[in-house]
């Protein structure tokens, strides 16, 4: 390589035509919860709608990261335990039942309900479910930019896939990528982490297989305490204290959350860093190696054997937009009400800080769920963007309790409502009729937070 080739930092690309791959009047970045069901209730609407995915199937973290649990789809009400997401997520979820892919819901740290499935039946009920509502499908799509119309509008999305750069046109568009990628190509101010560094730690999903049953311990605080004693009794750490290995559709086949992805400073990896997101996956690896070492020792294990390891790392925080309102812990822990409630998320903060999880639970006999408002969907600068899913508008602590599928869910029913709406009547998102919208969104079976 020759010293001009060493020294150089960047490369002036060529200008060039970019195809039109289409136009559309929606077009989704993203195929987890929230883009699912924003393409899907805009599609339902009648609008001509495009979800762009960067792998071959849909699902996001719950497909591509292995989580294969459902959370948020319920709360602890007064200590009644309800489902408090409906909408277009109860649909998703009959169709997996149909399947066989759905388990009961399990109480977890005995205070709140998760749902596991199986996700090759959530990939196929997801096809179905998009394919009926009339959603156009670009699967190998790999976002890559923005061509903006005005300041504050953007014309196109810029995607590389199999066949080349394409350009994609829109007049709405609903980024549900979970870095807040189109928004922060468009120019919406977005926060990282808790503002000094510190993101919201990753883990590397993997199922076993062929778990003896009947002789694995069910106390889900037993592997937690043979942990803890092998760290007293040998030089063994783990990269967190509190694993989650539960069975299952079929009991022979569990899944494990048993590793936390730091660099070499300790932080977090950063999922938008390209370099660090590499090594994230090669450490994630590492660690389900050396865990699952230690797991074959324990009863019931003996003779499992690791069936699959999550196509990508499993990332739970990168960029968070800073728009019309920014959800926060104390909206969470106090069971916060807004006027322009769009739905509800039952789940509690959930801080995946160094070597461990910590759980904050609104009050016992608390109403359990906080609403969440249309605002927090609304960045700053951009007229025709609406962000829904991990990346919407909260702060770090907020992000942790609704950044799981059930608050996806709703913020991503809202998103493609609101699209239809704004288009509808040619104004932009931040203008149209809440209450309508509201209106809308209960006919469609949404729980809103108050009574019906």
């Amino acid at each position: 390589m020759s010293e001009s080739h060493q020294a150089a930092r960047t490369l002036l690309e060529p200008a060039r035509e970019i195809p039109v791959h289409g136009a559309y009047e929606v077009v989704v970045l993203g195929g987890g919860p929230a883009g699912i069901a924003a393409a899907t209730a805009a599609a339902r609407a009648g609008r001509r709608t495009l979800l762009i995915e960067r792998y071959g199937f849909l699902g996001g973290m719950g497909t591509a990261a292995g989580v294969t649990n459902f959370c948020g789809l319920h709360a602890n009400v007064q200590g009644e335990h309800r489902r408090v997401v409906e909408g277009i997520a109860a649909d998703l979820l009959d169709r997996i039942d149909r399947l066989g892919g759905l388990n009961a819901p399990h109480r977890v740290l005995g205070r709140i309900d998760a749902q596991a499935y199986d996700t090759s039946a959530y990939k196929l009920a997801a096809d179905d479910l998009l394919i009926a509502a009339g959603v156009e499908i670009l699967f190998h799509g790999l976002a890559a930019g923005v061509q903006m119309e005005s300041a504050d509008r953007i014309a196109a999305l810029f995607v590389e896939t199999k066949s080349g750069r394409r350009a994609i046109l829109g007049d709405l568009f609903i980024d549900c990528s979970g870095d807040g990628d189109i928004a922060a190509w468009a120019g919406a101010p977005y926060e990282v982490g808790d503002g000094q560094g510190n993101l919201l730690y990753p883990s590397a999903m993997f199922r076993i297989n062929a778990v003896d049953t009947a002789r694995v311990d069910h106390d889900w605080g037993a592997l937690a305490r043979l942990m803890a004693e092998a760290e007293r009794t040998s030089n063994r750490r783990f990269p967190r204290k509190s694993p989650i290995v539960r069975p299952q559709k079929n009991g022979i086949e569990w899944r494990a959350n048993m590793t936390q992805v730091a660099g070499e400073d300790g932080r977090a990896i950063d999922g938008t860093n390209a370099e660090e997101l590499s090594q994230g996956e090669i450490i994630g690896r590492r660690q389900i190696a050396d865990v699952f070492q230690f797991l074959k020792t324990v009863p019931g294990f003996e003779q499992s054997y690791i069936v699959d390891i999550a196509p990508q790392l499993g990332i739970r925080e990168t960029r968070r937009i800073q728009g019309a309102y920014m959800l926060s812990e104390d909206d969470v822990l106090g069971c916060a009400d807004f006027d322009d409630s769009i739905g509800v998320n039952g789940w509690p903060v959930e801080a995946h800080v160094a070597g461990d999880v910590v759980f904050k639970f609104a009050p016992v006999g608390s109403r359990g769920f906080n609403e969440l408002p249309y605002r927090m969907l609304l960045p700053q600068n951009v007229a025709n963007l609406l962000v829904a899913g991990r990346c919407a508008s909260m702060t770090h602590m907020g992000q942790s309790a609704a950044r799981v599928s059930g608050a996806c869910f709703v913020m991503g029913e809202a998103a493609g409502t609101a699209a239809d709406m704004a288009l509808a009547t040619g104004t932009t998102p931040a203008n149209i009729d809440i209450p309508e919208l509201q209106a809308r969104l209960q006919r469609a079976g949404v729980f809103l937070g108050r009574p019906r």
